[in-house]
């Protein structure tokens, strides 16, 4: 029985990630509570929650790289935008900028699905009894 309980804490510690798209950094704020309530009680809960945090602040990471790229996308694609509107306006910057932008957008997406898709993966292994270990992720947490 004390197994059964064992894996489902560690399943809401995978499953918890997902608070982080109703509030900001819940992805990251709800596993470590969750992580640091349980990590005493056995060393499994505390590899999982090690892991958990690790992914979700790699990924929130990397999400904040890929926004900061889109942001200048955006800027360069504004800026190009008012310059072609003074000396005649061109559709072949401007889509060109926008293609950028979109293809941008589309892996941030694609990404967010991934993410969504891992932590759900995640949570049925260590429902299960099994360590997941999330592909890309940046050990910060030892």
């Amino acid at each position: 029985m004390q197994n059964n309980k064992e894996n489902t804490n560690a399943f809401l510690i995978h499953i918890s990630s997902f608070t982080g798209y109703l509030f900001p950094l819940g992805s990251v704020i709800t596993p470590l509570i969750i992580w640091q309530t349980m990590k005493d009680k056995s060393s499994n809960l505390n590899e999982h929650g090690k892991e958990v945090l690790n992914f979700n602040i790699s990924f929130s990471l990397y999400m904040l790289i890929l926004g900061t790229s889109i942001f200048s996308f955006i800027i360069k694609n504004i800026w190009t935008t008012l310059e072609n509107i003074s000396i005649g306006f061109n559709d072949f910057y401007f889509f060109n900028n926008f293609f950028n932008v979109l293809g941008i957008a589309s892996l941030i997406s694609i990404i967010t699905f991934s993410k969504v898709a891992l932590i759900i993966l995640g949570a049925i292994k260590a429902n299960n009894g099994e360590f997941y270990k999330y592909p890309l992720t940046i050990k910060f947490i030892k």
